[in-house]
Parts: C-alpha cells; structure tokens; sequence
C-alpha cells in the first residue's frame, strides 16, 4: 500500500508554485538585459565621437598658419557639438604635426585612416606636403580639406574621383592677382623670388602666364632654399637687371632673409609684392628693419576690416571668448583661421544632407551643397563635380604691415 501511495504521489507531483514564479522572473531578467544590451549598443554607437585630423605644421616655418587652422576648426566644432554633433553624434579632433617634412606628413595620413570614425582630414601649410600625401589620402579613400597650401596640383591632381576639396589660394589665380597688383601700381618689369618647392614652381608657371598676358616683364628669376640665411647676390642681381619691383613667394623665415637683404642693401624703397606664405609664421620679429618702412604688400583672403559682415562679426566673437580678448588686426594668420572654418561647417552641411559619413557620399554631397553662407564670402556654390576649388582671384585681395607688424588692408582696391 505504501508503494501503491509513492507512485501516486509521482504521477500527481506538479512543481511548487515558488519555482513556477522563480522560473518566470528568471526568463523576465534575462529578456530585460538582453533588451539593455541592446539599447545600450545602440546608444553608445549614437553617442561615440566622431573625428576631424588636422595634419599641419606646427613645429617648423608656418606655426602661425597651423595655429590658425587649429583655432579654425575649434571654433567651428564647438557650434557643431553645441547643436547635438553630427548624426547626433560629437565631434572631436585629432591632431598632428607633420613638421613641414612631406614624409611625416605621409605617415601622418596613414595613421589618421586606421580611425573608422574619421570623416575628414584638414591638411596644409605646406603645398609640398600636401602634393606628397596625395596618393596616401586617395588609396586610403580619405576626405582631404585644404584651407592652406597654395599650389595649383593639389587640386588638379589627376585623381579620379578627387577626394580634396579647398578654400584657400590657388596659385594659378594668385599669380593674376600679384601681376596685376604690379600693374596697377605702374610697374612693367618685375624680379620673381620664389622658394625652391613644389609651391615655388606652381608659382613660377602662373606668375610667368600672368605676365606674358598682361604685358609685364620677368627681369630675372632666383630661387631660395629652405633655411637658407644669405641672398645678397641674388638682390644685387635683382638691382642690375633694373627690376622695378619683387615677387616673392617663400615662408616667414626665407621671407626676411630677402627683406632683410633689401634693408641692408638700402632699397627698402623697391616694392616686394608678396603672397600669403610670409603670414603663416615670424615674419615681423624675423625682420631687422621696422615694417612700416617697407614698400611691401601680401596677398589676403580674408580681414575683419574687409569682411565686415554679421557671419565674420561672430566668428571675430566666439574667437574673443574662447581664446581671449585681441586686437582684431593682431590675430596672426587670419586667413586660415577663417578657411577651415568655412571648410568644417560646409562638411558638417555635407554630413547632415549626406546622412552618412562615408567617403564617397560626403564627396558627392560637397560637390552639391548649394548656396552656402561663410565667414569669408557666400558660396554659390562652394563646389562641383568639375571645381574643387571655393576661392578664385576676385576673392583675393592686397594688405600691408602697420608700425606694429600687424596686417592691414590695402585701400583703393
């Protein structure tokens, strides 16, 4: 009877209404942390960064210019994140210096594509880097951003499609500009002193086209050298081929190295008509002679005493706030703070209408941004399929130094 009694007791068994319930709660917890692990994949996926390399010279002849592109970007990345980032993700930056050396600059590039979450690299200061790492950004599919390197092959590059987009000087359209400031001011035979670069030569084939359409004579040319401290035969060449002024095309070191040689063989009085590349380092401390008592003008892009508008206004603002009060005509290198700038919020425009960080939709979507409102000037448009380049010669225009070695605009331009 007993045993008749167990049995019974085994067939009737049904599990305890406690393990029924503990069961039920465990198969709750586990749906609930897997619906967690989830949410929180997705969620970290929205809100982990996304970058922007800035690959510059911040170590050798140009730290101004790196500088200023640095600020440049700061200021434009701090209104992006200030509205929710891009794609609802912030950006951060990521920087290097490549030294002015175009083999570090190639390493740099290389570094920057291991990123996944890079959508662009800003490069520049100098053209010779920038021609280097050409086949690295274009075999790693990199967005390449120029907002200062000069030379005309950095976008006529050959490549197709061309990852690189600028708004910066392009010598082609300098060199009419530089030729024609010399006529304007009467002037029918120049010297050409050009740095003995990649930049130099793109320079030497636009100032040379410039002056055979305009009329003006090439006297002689003379080339410097990087790091080069004499030029005293060269400017006493310049004087016997009775040149009427100087093109200079050279960095802030090799710069005063010619200015100087002028000042010591008294003819500050001749005209040195400069572009850009003497306002991206030390010029004016370089300098034995006061600036204001040279004959000398520089190629500019952008001035808060030229673009007065409410768009410069408050970049002139945000850059007071974030990095001090300052005299507006004592911001050193300007012109590339206001480029990459303008470069960042047309890729953040680019991001937003792309939906996609990707390469090749960015590209496509740069190339089609339509009517855009930068600090420097509106777009209309930046870019297209067939014009990587946002700025041409009406968009140049001519300064001098002041007493303080501070650039101001030209008048009468």
């Amino acid at each position: 009877m007993e045993g008749k009694t167990n049995q019974l007791m085994l067939y009737n068994y049904k599990p305890y209404p406690q393990l029924k319930d503990f069961m039920r709660l465990r198969f709750t917890f586990w749906l609930l942390t897997l619906m967690t692990l989830s949410f929180h994949s997705n969620g970290s996926e929205a809100s982990s960064p996304l970058y922007i390399g800035i690959d510059a010279d911040f170590s050798a002849v140009a730290v101004d210019g790196g500088v200023a592109i640095k600020r440049g970007v700061e200021l434009a990345v701090d209104e992006i994140n200030k509205k929710g980032g891009l794609l609802g993700r912030p950006v951060n930056i990521i920087l290097k210096d490549h030294r002015g050396n175009p083999a570090r600059g190639i390493h740099n590039i290389k570094q920057f594509a291991t990123n996944s979450d890079l959508i662009a690299v800003i490069g520049g200061v100098h053209t010779p880097v920038a021609l280097a790492e050409l086949e690295s950004i274009h075999q790693l599919n990199l967005l390449y951003l120029v907002p200062w390197a000069a030379g005309t092959q950095v976008i006529d590059n050959q490549y197709a499609p061309n990852n690189v987009f600028r708004v910066s000087v392009r010598d082609a359209e300098a060199g009419k500009v530089l030729i024609q400031h010399a006529a304007s001011r009467g002037i029918e035979r120049v010297a050409l002193v050009l740095e003995r670069t990649g930049w130099g030569r793109s320079n030497e084939a636009s100032l040379t086209l410039a002056a055979a359409d305009m009329g003006i004579t090439i006297t002689t040319i003379r080339w410097i050298n990087w790091q080069q401290k004499k030029f005293e035969e060269d400017i006493s060449a310049i004087k016997s081929d009775k040149a009427e002024a100087i093109i200079l095309i050279a960095n802030a070191p090799e710069g005063a190295v010619v200015v100087n040689e002028l000042a010591a063989q008294n003819l500050t009085a001749l005209p040195v008509i400069s572009h850009w590349g003497i306002a991206s380092g030390n010029f004016i401390e370089r300098l034995n002679v006061e600036p204001d008592l040279l004959n000398l003008s520089v190629l500019q892009t952008f001035h808060f005493d030229y673009q007065k508008h409410a768009k410069a206004q408050q970049l002139l603002e945000a850059y007071h706030s974030k990095y001090g009060l300052v005299d507006p005509l004592a911001i050193h290198a300007v012109t590339g703070i206001a480029h990459a700038y303008d470069l960042v919020n047309m890729l953040a425009l680019a991001v937003t209408k792309a939906g996609s960080t990707t390469v090749d939709a960015l590209r496509n979507s740069l190339e089609d941004l339509g009517s855009f409102e930068g600090v420097i000037k509106t777009y209309d448009p930046a870019f297209t399929p067939t014009q990587h380049d946002a700025l041409m010669a009406k968009d140049y225009f001519m300064a001098s130094f002041d007493k303080k070695g501070n650039l101001v605009v030209l008048e009468n331009q």
